[in-house]
């Protein structure tokens, strides 16, 4: 089990201090940040596991905008500090099941260093499991597949082909989502880019399409897609197809 957490807060705060003690004692590695976007972007080697110090909601606001873009597509684990009305605006406004902990001012530092020791072992099982990158220009489709995979599957987002390939240039996926139709960059063109690259021509891709015409799958079949999946296909067809594929492919791995 990886223990290590981001602490975000102000980083002169007696507070922000205390914790990052008790987790440290804990056994933690314990990364500090200020709630700027541009220092928690320069750390490279992220951990999954946030914990945030909401001393200033209305300050902190554009940076916790951030923090809840971040959580869809890098599917990271939160866990907030603050007042009950702070932490009722947070959860609000992020309305994700992202949310691991909540902790009220003032906060008990053991208490909090045993709640995140939990929170932690969580996040290290739902790391074992199989990750799923979705790839739609539509963001309510991007947020309804996610809502439909995640209790099975680690699922990250992005909303267009180039973000697909410059999230793959730093993260390894086991599939990919791909929405047949999209603007600037098609599909079928991802599809072509990533079969040119040794680091991506291997990861299977399955077609997110509202088309199920010969035309549309003979454009790509010589690029072997896994499968073309209808949209409009019922969620639980769509998790088996995806349930049967994972199958199929421990099948492989254990004939090896």
């Amino acid at each position: 089990m990886e223990k290590r957490i981001l602490l975000i807060g102000g980083g002169k705060s007696f507070m922000v201090t205390s914790i990052a003690k008790q987790l440290q004692e804990k056994g933690f590695e314990v990364i500090q940040a200020n709630p700027n976007v541009t220092e928690v972007e320069r750390i490279e080697n992220k951990p999954s596991v946030y914990l945030i110090y909401i001393d200033d909601f209305e300050e902190m606001f554009d940076f916790l905008v951030y923090v809840r873009d971040q959580m869809v597509e890098d599917d990271l684990s939160i866990s907030i500090i603050g007042s009950h009305d702070e932490i009722n605006k947070i959860i609000t406004n992020i309305s994700d099941n992202r949310v691991a902990a909540v902790f009220e001012r003032p906060v008990n530092v053991k208490e909090l260093g045993d709640k995140m020791l939990e929170v932690v072992e969580k996040e290290s099982i739902r790391l074992q499991k199989k990750k799923i990158l979705v790839v739609d220009d539509d963001g309510t489709m991007l947020r309804t597949i996610k809502s439909w995979l995640s209790e099975k599957y680690q699922v990250f987002m992005v909303n267009s082909g180039m973000a697909a390939i410059t999230f793959l240039a730093k993260n390894e996926v086991d599939l990919i989502l791909l929405d047949y139709e999209m603007p600037v960059t098609t599909g079928p063109q991802v599809l072509k880019m990533l079969r040119s690259e040794s680091s991506t021509s291997d990861i299977p891709v399955m077609f997110l399409t509202v088309k199920s015409d010969k035309e549309s799958v003979m454009q790509v079949i010589d690029l072997k897609p896994e499968k073309y999946l209808l949209k409009t296909m019922p969620p639980a067809e769509l998790i088996a197809n995806i349930d049967e594929f994972f199958e199929k492919q421990k099948g492989k791995n254990f004939s090896l």
